[in-house]
């Protein structure tokens, strides 16, 4: 009898296992394919801390991957100069190899509003080439001057170089730019402003111009223009971008720095398929700002080993 309750009872529980493992068979399988599903998701990367006022990251479709106070216009300080570059390269059939004579009202601009220079000598023929080298590098404004003068209309430097600027506020219309507002060429005016979002839009823009392009990603230029003595004056520029060349990718493009605008930076960079454009407004380590969202943008940690590429002696700051 007590051997029948143990058969009974192992048989009892046989069949609650069979009928568990028939029946239950789709309660088991579920958890397993739940833990797997959790393990291939991963976790969303933190956006970078900043110490920018004001920050744009954007993807190459134009995608706003980071922003920080992005749609508030401020003061652009010499980004302002892309879109000088970008006014001139638009100008259908552009001549970049004519010579312009360099006038000492290009000089004296500099001395009067204390602003980077490209130390171009009066009277020494450039090309509008090399005026971008000049503008975009050392940040020129002796340079952006003259390409103001050069490109606007009018019968003096002061009325050609106001109506260049106007250009400049119609090309960002035309870009869709809206808060954005030209009131210089050289951008020492507070009121020359933009927001990050579209300075880092304007950036893409200027970024399918291959002159473009070649000009920002160069860290120093030299050139050779006929003097005024009739001589051959060599010009030597080092980019201020300390971006260039540090940061695994990078490909330009501008700083800027004024006392209302503070430390600025716009750039670009491109590591396989990806490509991104950002701008840092107002940053008390705008480099290290640029990095971190680069680094955000790409999944990478570069900004631990980068170190920055130091300028020449007596090359300008901007």
């Amino acid at each position: 009898m007590e051997r029948f309750f143990l058969s009974s009872r192992i048989l009892t529980k046989r069949k609650t296992i069979i009928a568990a493992c028939a029946g239950g068979a789709l309660l088991v399988a579920t958890p397993l394919v739940a833990s797997a599903t959790t393990s291939d998701t991963p976790e969303p990367r933190p956006a970078p801390a900043i110490a920018a006022k004001g920050a744009s990251l954007l993807d190459g479709s134009g995608k706003v991957l980071y922003g920080k106070t992005e749609n508030k216009a401020r003061p652009m300080a010499s980004t302002a100069k892309i879109m000088l570059a970008t006014v001139v390269l638009d100008t259908k059939d552009v001549d970049l190899e004519r010579q312009v004579p360099v006038k000492q009202a290009y000089r004296d601009y500099v001395t009067e509003h204390e602003a980077s220079t490209a130390d171009l000598k009066t009277g020494d023929k450039v090309t509008v080439r090399q005026l971008l080298y000049a503008s975009l590098l050392p940040s020129g404004a002796d340079a952006a001057y003259a390409l103001a003068d050069t490109f606007g209309t009018g019968a003096t430097p002061e009325e050609r170089s106001k109506s260049f600027i106007g250009k400049m506020n119609t090309r960002a219309d035309e870009l869709g730019l809206k808060n954005t507002e030209y009131d210089s060429f050289d951008g020492t005016s507070k009121t020359t402003s933009s927001t990050p979002a579209e300075l880092a839009r304007l950036a893409q823009h200027a970024m399918q111009n291959p002159t473009f392009r070649t000009v920002v990603s160069t860290k120093t230029y030299k050139g050779d223009a006929p003097a005024e003595n009739g001589g051959t004056r060599t010009y030597t520029w080092a980019n201020t971008n300390k971006l260039l060349g540090s940061y695994k990718g990078v490909l330009g493009i501008k700083t800027g720095t004024t006392t209302p605008a503070g430390p600025c930076l716009v750039f670009a960079a491109a590591r396989g398929e990806k490509n991104l454009v950002g701008t840092v407004m107002n940053s008390k380590d705008r480099y290290d700002d640029a990095a971190k969202l680069l680094d955000y943008g790409f999944d990478t940690n570069s900004v631990e080993k980068m170190k920055l590429r130091k300028l020449p002696t007596g090359a300008q700051a901007d």
